[in-house]
């Protein structure tokens, strides 16, 4: 299976939120915290759920996501597990 790309991430993340949020990817995000991007967390509980149907990747439990902590890490854990495969 193919890595997660920053831009797969970005889309995915995009996908999640509404107009009313206020996110800004088109800056560099990935080392910024997800509560600093004004993500919301059901936007992050839905990002996870897409990983996992369309990568096959389960991040953390639901309760653990916050401990991700920012889209690099998201993206650093999803493509650990996509290499052991």
């Amino acid at each position: 299976m193919p890595d997660l790309t920053v831009d797969a991430l970005k889309a995915i993340m995009s996908r999640c939120v509404t107009d009313d949020d206020a996110i800004d990817l088109d800056t560099d995000f990935l080392d910024t915290p997800f509560s600093h991007l004004g993500y919301p967390s059901l936007a992050l509980l839905e990002t996870a759920a897409i990983v996992r149907r369309e990568y096959g990747v389960v991040l953390a439990a639901d309760d653990d996501l916050h401990a991700i902590g920012t889209p690099r890490a998201l993206l650093t854990g999803a493509n650990l597990e996509l290499a052991t495969r």
